[in-house]
């Protein structure tokens, strides 16, 4: 039972979840800029931190338990006939289509089969043991949002915590008073660098329409080997990339955009 309930996230996301209003508290409960505002009978600022902790629980908790995307299986999909995507997949022989060699499925391009979840994802970004789920067509717009949002959060979690810092007359006294405001510190720091770094990879992804595989794996790739290292065969200029990614609600036929870009370049 514990083994499952590991796997199934259950222990990430609650870990996630409890440190997150155990900070939340410890700037409360110190002397903080919180707290001052709260004893003034200035509430405009907590209820604005406390809505955008509130929403980056809701986002982490909406991109942890979403379907990233997997690809689903003739049963699945039912008796429907074959859609334009496949009809698009079944057009030619060309080294991207492929059968997944784990659950057997004919994958889209720009799919993989993800080890952990034993699915196939559409879009294949990443798996994220910190939502314990994978990142792909579905929910990478949300997770970059996620991102955004916990950034926000962490960086005005940071500057309350240093305005509650207060001098003591030993330095055994002042961690004494301002221990758990250091841990906050601390652990609000490592997580505020951690969302930095994978906010800008993102973006940077994003903006040249390129997965975090694709940019790790391209020499492995079967659409992607044979391109320049610098080359998205799937890049339409920074402008129309975040568009697409930010304001597209469906579903991309990549082996389209792959032909009419191939088809162009040449």
């Amino acid at each position: 039972m514990a083994q499952n309930m590991f796997r199934s996230g259950f222990l990430v996301r609650t870990t996630h979840t409890l440190i997150t209003w155990a900070i939340t508290l410890t700037l409360f409960l110190h002397n903080t800029d919180l707290r001052k505002c709260e004893e003034l009978g200035e509430l405009l600022m907590p209820v604005v931190f406390i809505l955008l902790v509130v929403l980056s629980v809701l986002l982490y908790f909406a991109v942890s338990l979403m379907d990233p995307g997997f690809v689903l299986s003739d049963t699945e999909k039912g008796s429907q006939d074959l859609t334009e995507e496949m009809e698009s997949m079944m057009e030619s022989s060309a080294p991207w289509l492929r059968r997944c060699g784990y659950c057997l499925l004919q994958q889209p391009m720009r799919a993989k089969h993800c080890q952990v979840c034993k699915r196939c994802v559409r879009r294949y970004d990443h798996h994220c043991p910190w939502i314990e789920n994978c990142v792909g067509e579905r929910n990478h717009r949300w997770f970059v949002i996620y991102l955004l949002v916990q950034l926000l959060a962490l960086l005005w979690a940071f500057h309350i915590a240093l305005s509650g810092l207060s001098p003591s007359v030993t330095w055994d006294l002042w961690f004494r008073s301002n221990g758990f405001l250091l841990a906050s510190l601390v652990i609000v720091g490592i997580f505020s660098v951690a969302v930095v770094l994978l906010l800008g990879c993102h973006l940077y992804l994003v903006s040249i329409n390129c997965t975090t595989w694709e940019f790790m794996s391209q020499h492995r790739i079967s659409y992607l080997k044979n391109c320049d290292s610098e080359y998205s065969p799937f890049d339409r200029g920074v402008f129309c990339n975040l568009w697409d990614f930010f304001c597209t609600c469906r579903t991309v036929m990549w082996e389209q955009t792959f032909l009419r870009k191939s088809t162009s370049s040449i």
